[in-house]
């Protein structure tokens, strides 16, 4: 039998979802073929619009292989498992002669636990804690939240929280739910044989396409046990999110509230003495944290260091002591020492890993006004981990609409520890970048205009002029704005003045959940909305309700970010440009995905308006504008404000006919 051709295979897959091919979609198909069967390396920019979902399902369901789909959000896994997938392997299905199988697979505390939904949470009398579904009153919140929980359980096939709508609190989830080290694992649970959580790895055992998310394939990667079956491709949708996934997942924290709480889980379960030796290393270390103050420890204090190494002697005594006991007075033993024994080993582990500082680790102290202090710690860089963990073995491609900043990949390649394009050389992951272009005319769809005018935003302050400029647009423009802010204080204190002196409704992050801020700004073309870093990347609002997106400033990481500013500062002693490696990278990202907010389908029509000067005059600039879209450049106001007011015209005519 002949092999089915690609271009036959998409056509199908396109025409299954009511779509059309494009010619960038078709490009890039043909790339992750090529990639997938050369087993080499692929960094592939596909434009808002392009069809990137289908452009690498496609070619990887025809190659056959097991493959992995990693993305960063819930609504993109979603999609792909309700909606692309099956529409997919139903078209494909004909002319492959097979039905590829695809199952979600997420980390265990996603799933519904049946044995702490049941059995309740371990009891720690001290601090008050009770089984919740005894004690939670049903007219509280948190008692509703849990009695709806119970009554799902029953219901749901999968046991997923994402499944859940609408959601709970993570205080109420949190009581059903159990982290892997607490998990007793599926042969010693009494709920075992129904556990949601195994049930979905025995799928994704079996299925040809696994979708999961980056944390999942970050600890598949970092902790060494494997969570993922073995797989042949591995596909990262929304590439630029996986460094700070990774690192996320790599970063370890101690709080005086956690080391109290693995106190209190243990000391029931152990001897005196090691409960003891416990008890008195955790008072020295909340005695400390009390005086931190915030910022990078380039050095470990000579206190912190001894108390750190008691906390890390203490709670390794524990642990022997909680294998070598049992107590059967207490009530559900194994859970209970499971749970306790899951919080001193991540006391130990952290403890011990900055005690023994490492060169290439970041230890800072944080505070937050109502969380207390915390001592935490990161990986200097995660690009030799996703060297050595990522690209070996399997055929890697890596998507996202922005992946290309100043003009070439090699920027993010370098994040993801992969030398520049071309490079040859043994053990040097070879892979080449492709950027298939988008569906749209940026050039006649959108003006991207850089406030040239304006002062250069300072450290602290209000920008008096800035918030003129940006309510003379948002008066031009009809409403109809998305507001991208550096900080929540600056968007705070934009749309505190504008709501003063605007007559137009302006709704602010913070006030409501994210979701329903979005549906008003939607379904209001008056309305503006404000917001700081997750609408930078996380609206999409096609039509004429958002023709126009500010960006207050440049987003450079905040100057007293200590693992920034230690990135930065370690380029730097290596010889290069730490700040452009480092900050102007991460502002050329977020300015390129906040300005991808603007047009989101081929009859969107709008301005960017950057309200930082340095953008038109630094150095830099050219960077942050070359990472960007290709849209009409301008740094004339009032031909703006005549544009903005001619887009709102035609959208008010359209409404109105």
């Amino acid at each position: 039998m002949t092999k089915p051709s690609l271009p036959d295979l998409l056509h199908a897959a396109v025409t299954a979802v009511g779509g059309t091919e494009r010619p960038g979609q078709v490009a890039m198909a043909e790339a992750v073929a090529e990639a997938v069967e050369d087993s080499s390396h692929l960094l592939v920019q596909a434009g808002t619009g392009t069809g990137k979902s289908l452009g690498y399902l496609v070619p990887a369901l025809a190659h056959g292989d097991r493959v992995v789909v990693a993305t960063a959000t819930l609504a993109l896994q979603r999609q792909l498992v309700e909606r692309d997938l099956p529409r997919t392997v139903e078209a494909l299905h004909p002319q492959l002669r097979r039905r590829p199988q695809f199952a979600m697979l997420k980390g265990r505390s996603n799933y519904v636990c049946l044995h702490r939904l049941h059995e309740g949470v371990p009891q720690e009398e001290e601090e008050g804690l009770f089984d919740p579904f005894e004690h939670a009153t049903p007219t509280s919140k948190l008692g509703k939240d849990l009695l709806r929980l119970r009554d799902w359980a029953d219901e749901t096939e999968t046991g997923d929280r994402d499944d859940l709508t609408p959601g709970v609190s993570d205080r109420a989830w949190g009581q059903v739910s159990v982290s892997s080290r607490e998990c007793l694992g599926a042969s010693k649970c009494a709920y075992g044989a129904e556990c949601f959580a195994e049930a979905a790895r025995e799928r994704a055992k079996l299925a040809d396409v696994i979708v999961t998310n980056h944390a999942l394939l970050a600890i598949d990667a970092i902790e060494g046990a494997p969570v993922l079956p073995q797989h042949d491709v591995l596909i990262v949708d929304e590439a630029h999110e996986l460094v700070s996934r990774v690192t996320g997942v790599a970063t370890g924290e101690l709080t005086p509230g956690q080391v109290n709480r693995a106190v209190k889980r243990a000391a029931k379960l152990v001897n005196e003495k090691a409960a003891d030796q416990l008890q008195t290393a955790s008072e020295t270390f909340e005695r400390l944290m009390e005086l931190a103050l915030p910022g990078r420890l380039e050095e470990i204090p000579e206190d912190l260091g001894y108390c750190l190494m008691a906390l890390r002697d203490a709670a390794r005594t524990v642990i022997s002591a909680l294998g070598s006991t049992r107590d059967k007075s207490v009530q559900d033993e194994d859970a209970v020492r499971k749970q306790a024994l899951a919080s001193v080993e991540n006391v130990h582990a952290v403890a011990e890993r900055i005690a023994n500082g490492s060169e290439y680790d970041v230890v800072w102290y944080e505070r937050h006004d109502r969380f207390g202090a915390s001592l935490r710690v990161a990986p200097l860089s995660v690009s030799g981990l996703l060297r050595e963990k990522l690209f070996a073995d399997r055929s890697v491609v890596l998507t996202s609409a922005t992946l290309k900043l100043g003009g070439d990949f090699n920027g993010v390649g370098a994040s993801l520890g992969l030398a520049p394009e071309g490079t040859e050389g043994e053990d040097v992951p070879q892979w080449k970048g492709l950027d298939v272009g988008s569906p749209f005319d940026y050039g006649k769809q959108g003006i991207l205009y850089v406030a040239k005018h304006l002062a250069q935003p300072g450290r602290e302050g209000s920008r008096t002029d800035m918030l003129d400029e940006l309510a003379e647009l948002i008066e031009a423009a009809g409403g109809r704005t998305l507001g991208l802010f550096s900080s929540m204080r600056a968007a705070q204190a934009a749309a505190e003045n504008l709501r003063g002196r605007l007559d137009i409704p302006i709704l602010l992050q913070g006030e409501e959940t994210l979701g329903e801020l979005i549906r008003t700004f939607a379904a209001d073309a008056r309305t503006c909305l404000f917001g700081t870093l997750s609408l930078w990347q996380g609206v999409d609002v096609p039509g004429p309700n958002c023709q126009l997106v500010v960006m207050d400033r440049v987003p450079f990481p905040r100057p007293d970010d200590p693992l920034m500013s230690a990135r930065q500062k370690a380029v730097e002693e290596a010889g290069g440009n730490g700040f452009m490696a480092v900050a102007a990278t991460h502002a050329a990202l977020l300015m390129a995905q906040g300005a991808g907010r603007l047009v989101r389908a081929t009859g969107d029509r709008g301005v960017v308006a950057v309200l930082d000067p340095r953008v038109e005059r630094a150095r830099y600039g050219s960077f942050l504008r070359r990472s960007m879209p290709e849209f009409w450049y301008t740094t004339d106001r009032n031909q703006v404000r005549r544009s903005l007011a001619a887009i709102d015209a035609a959208a008010k005519a359209t409404e109105e006919a």
